[in-house]
């Protein structure tokens, strides 16, 4: 047995008094004699005895609520259409996993004297009809099964994409038959299908084959794979003021190279490379998939950004206040071709000044990069300017991103009390040899769901001065999103994709995150502050200001420490869910702990709770968050905005 096909629904009956109107001479003739008419009143109103789950749904789709204020109905014809109320409920019911259901029409009751009153001068109400409506048992899911035809049924090459499939499909197993689950099913089988390897895959059939007497369904679908595809050149269109050099090389980084095979993700993420690189407004990376299996062109259309810019900002944070930033972009420096970022930005506490230099990108993903920044770091009682000079190579890769440079810093620290003193601060400067990498595995990179990210960094090198001591710096951060879902338990879209319809998550999902930082150098090591650990604030430690934990000094100040380690658990849950898609609000509970220290055994954890609200926006979460300090006993207003890792 499968679910009965909608069937289309009468047309209205037309309305005599609209023959007036096709009469009327001209449009004010028409709409006087529409302006004539009584008041539209309810012609008949079905008093339905159903679950509440399926009330309103039956009252809303049911065919003959359409002809509630049709003038012209009679009781012939309101016969005529309480006939139909069976059949038509029944296919409705059935898109809900009911195929046995139990209707019964009652007599015709007279309509309440407030309906009659309420009709005044037009037609007189025909009364109320009582509907009862008893579902049966509801469908469950027995099996699902997924067949292939073409390339993909016997291609070893694509067995992890079949078994994903089927993976997927068969979390509908057990569950409640649903028209719109069952759909979804196909489609997401169909989206994971297309996306690799095979562009023109399709549904050649589907079942569902309903056992009314057991009261389950066996589904089937065979999806048709088609030829594998593989891509072919690249086509650029819209190069005018940079070399087509630079955006072919970053649609080769992403794996996207003639001869591979066809990939959804791999276009998604060359088209997002493109927009990331600076060079370009717009990008769009696409092929048309056409007859037979010869390569497809890949074809990139450009709309180039202008050579210079110049961005005025103005903005707030919960951990800086005010802020004022003023940023000039040249995409193209005359003489050696390279891309500068020049950036002013001043904070209620801070202030920085630097511009950054990087070169196109090489044939293998690398690209010379250069840095020169003086700021200024106001930390209450302490406050700390500092110079940073960097050059080195920086490579943005398929499955990783790392760098290699050199790094000068110099940084001037001076407390309060020094400065009452007339002490002129501390003053110290180094030397390193820095090595950068990071890799992020998530579901989506603006909202994500599950996955996970690592950053580490190793430095080694020397102060400079008078005292010239070695010294290793090392810092890392992993982030892990854990759904706690069992219908999240297999990514429902395809690699690469901004998801659109994700199975209900009612639980929602764990965001965990770690970070860690250690300067190994003898105590009398004079390393400037610019290389050391603070904690706190809006993405680190909630609960306290920025850079509020640290060394605490004998005068109350703080200063930056050796040693850093932070942890933080938060839980992120819908608000509401309608089944189908992501909540766009979510409410969080959270605890976050932080220390900072000069020696490892001296670390004290100092630990922030709170619950906060976050919007999953389209260019990414905006999240408010009210935390407590348990060590300072206060409570703090946090304010992120983004996802960043």
């Amino acid at each position: 047995m499968t679910p009965p096909a909608s069937r289309p629904a009468p047309a209205p009956i037309p309305d005599a008094a609209d023959d007036d109107d096709a009469r009327a001479p001209d449009a004010a003739a028409r709409r006087a004699a529409r302006a004539a008419r009584p008041p539209v009143t309810t012609r008949f109103l079905i008093e339905l005895d159903a679950p509440e789950e399926l009330h309103d749904f039956l009252l809303r789709h049911l065919d003959i609520q359409r002809f509630r204020e049709q003038r012209s109905l009679d009781a012939a014809e309101l016969e005529r259409l309480l006939s139909e109320l069976p059949a038509n409920a029944r296919e409705l019911l059935a898109t809900r996993g009911y195929f046995a259901p139990t209707i019964e029409i009652g007599e015709t009751l007279p309509p309440t004297p407030a309906a009659v009153t309420a009709a005044g001068e037009g037609p007189v109400p025909l009364g109320r009809i009582p509907v009862r409506v008893e579902p049966g048992p509801p469908t469950t899911v027995q099996s699902v099964q997924i067949s292939f035809l073409g390339d993909i049924a016997n291609d070893a090459d694509a067995q992890a994409q079949r078994e994903a499939i089927q993976r997927e499909a068969a979390l509908l197993a057990g569950q409640r038959f649903t028209q719109d689950q069952w759909d979804r099913t196909k489609s997401a089988a169909l989206r994971r299908l297309t996306a690799e390897r095979y562009p023109g895959g399709r549904i050649s059939s589907s079942l569902a084959d309903v056992d009314g007497a057991s009261s389950s369904a066996r589904l089937y679908v065979e999806l048709d794979s088609g030829a594998r595809r593989r891509f072919g050149a690249i086509e650029v269109d819209g190069v005018q003021r940079y070399d087509a050099d630079i955006s072919e090389r970053i649609v080769r980084l992403t794996g996207l190279t003639p001869g591979s095979d066809y990939d959804l993700s791999k276009l998604q993420q060359a088209q997002q490379r493109l927009l990331d690189s600076g060079y370009y407004d717009a990008a769009f990376v696409y092929v048309e998939p056409g007859a037979g299996g010869e390569p497809l062109p890949v074809k990139v259309q450009l709309r180039e950004a202008l050579r210079q810019k110049l961005v005025l900002g103005i903005g707030a944070s919960t951990d800086n206040g005010a802020r004022l930033s003023l940023e000039h972009i040249h995409n193209r420096l005359p003489g050696i071709g390279w891309r500068a970022l020049s950036t002013l930005r001043f904070e209620r506490q801070d202030g920085l000044a630097s511009t950054e230099w990087s070169s196109p990108l090489d044939k293998e993903g690398w690209r010379w990069i250069s840095l020169l920044q003086m700021a200024r770091l106001d930390n209450n009682q302490v406050e700390t300017t500092s110079q940073r000079a960097r050059f080195g190579q920086a490579q943005e890769g398929v499955e990783y991103d790392r760098s290699i440079y050199l790094q000068y810093d110099r940084a001037r620290t001076l407390t309060d009390s020094e400065r009452l003193s007339g002490v002129r601060g501390r003053i110290e400067s180094s030397l390193t040899a820095n090595y950068a990498w990071a890799r992020e595995r998530f579901d989506d990179p603006i909202s994500p769901n599950r996955g996970h990210a690592l950053a580490v960094e190793l430095g080694v090198g020397t102060t400079l001065g008078i005292t010239r001591k070695p010294f290793g710096r090392t810092q890392a951060r992993w982030l892990g999103y854990f759904p706690l879902d069992r219908q999240a338990e297999l990514p429902s879209t395809v690699p690469g994709e901004r998801p659109t319809a994700r199975p209900p998550t009612r639980l929602g999902r764990l965001a965990l995150r770690l970070e860690g930082g250690a300067v190994i150098a003898e105590d009398s090591t004079p390393v400037p502050d610019t290389q050391l650990f603070y904690a706190g604030g809006d993405t680190s430690v909630r609960g306290y200001g920025l850079r509020d934990i640290g060394v605490v000094q004998p005068d109350g100040s703080v200063l930056a420490g050796r040693y850093k380690a932070v942890v933080s658990v938060e839980w992120q849950r819908p608000v509401w869910g309608d089944g189908v898609s992501r909540s766009p609000f979510e409410h969080v509970l959270f605890i976050d702990g932080g220390a900072v220290a000069n020696r490892v055994q001296n670390l004290d954890f100092q630990w922030g709770v709170g619950t906060g609200l976050r919007y999953n926006s389209p260019v990414g979460p905006l999240q408010v968050d009210l935390a407590y300090g348990l060590e300072v006993r206060k409570l703090r207003l946090h304010l992120s905005v983004g996802f960043v890792f």
